[in-house]
């Protein structure tokens, strides 16, 4: 059986190692492993997701999909006023997230780990922002499943961003966003990826 990084349990022999990463003109060490989306270095659709995202003052982050936990990471990093909830179905994943916090002393107040099936676990309405780097390889349902399910999760004025590349399904993300939310923004691109943004 082949391991996907969006399988709950992981049967490759578990090879933890560090890579460096580079964001905002900072560079720092990351735990990483086999079964993990972009194990070997940082994507750049999440770089871009990460770059561009919209937070505001005192947020409460989702990071839906969060593999080793970068996005919300590097967020926690550069605001300690803001809270994130890391959410993966990848068992190893969220191992490699609580290392990862821990690791560069994330104060455990500033986050909380949920292994879930996308919002499975989750309680409704609590979240400020929805980030995510949409698991287009898991399937087109999946990924349209997130936007679909984001509204009940978003506190008011509370937004959904993913990023996706316009010509790999990312113009059918926007437009479900569009048809889900009633609107939806293009706030970043580069590396060709853009990172689509709807307010509920």
């Amino acid at each position: 059986m082949t391991d996907h990084y969006y399988s709950e349990q992981q049967q490759s022999e578990l090879r933890i190692k560090q890579i460096q990463v580079t964001l905002f003109d900072k560079s720092f060490a990351i735990f990483s492993a086999p079964g993990i989306f972009s194990k070997s270095e940082l994507d750049k659709g999440t770089r871009l997701l990460i770059e561009n995202a919209q937070i505001p003052e005192k947020a409460t982050i989702l990071d839906l999909g969060c593999g080793y936990g970068i996005v919300g990471l590097s967020l926690l990093r550069e605001d300690k006023n803001t809270k994130c909830i890391f959410v993966d179905i990848n068992q190893r994943a969220l191992l490699l997230t609580k290392r990862n916090l821990h690791y560069h002393k994330i104060q455990s107040e500033q986050f909380e780990i949920i292994h879930s099936n996308l919002y499975e676990s989750l309680k409704e309405k609590q979240f400020d922002v929805i980030l995510s780097n949409p698991p287009q390889s898991a399937g087109k349902d999946i990924c349209l499943q997130i936007i679909e399910q984001a509204l009940r999760h978003l506190n008011s004025n509370g937004s959904l961003q993913l990023v996706a590349r316009p010509n790999k399904g990312g113009k059918t993300l926007a437009k479900k966003m569009k048809e889900v939310f009633g609107n939806v923004e293009i706030i970043g691109r580069g590396y060709g990826f853009c990172v689509y943004r709807s307010v509920r």
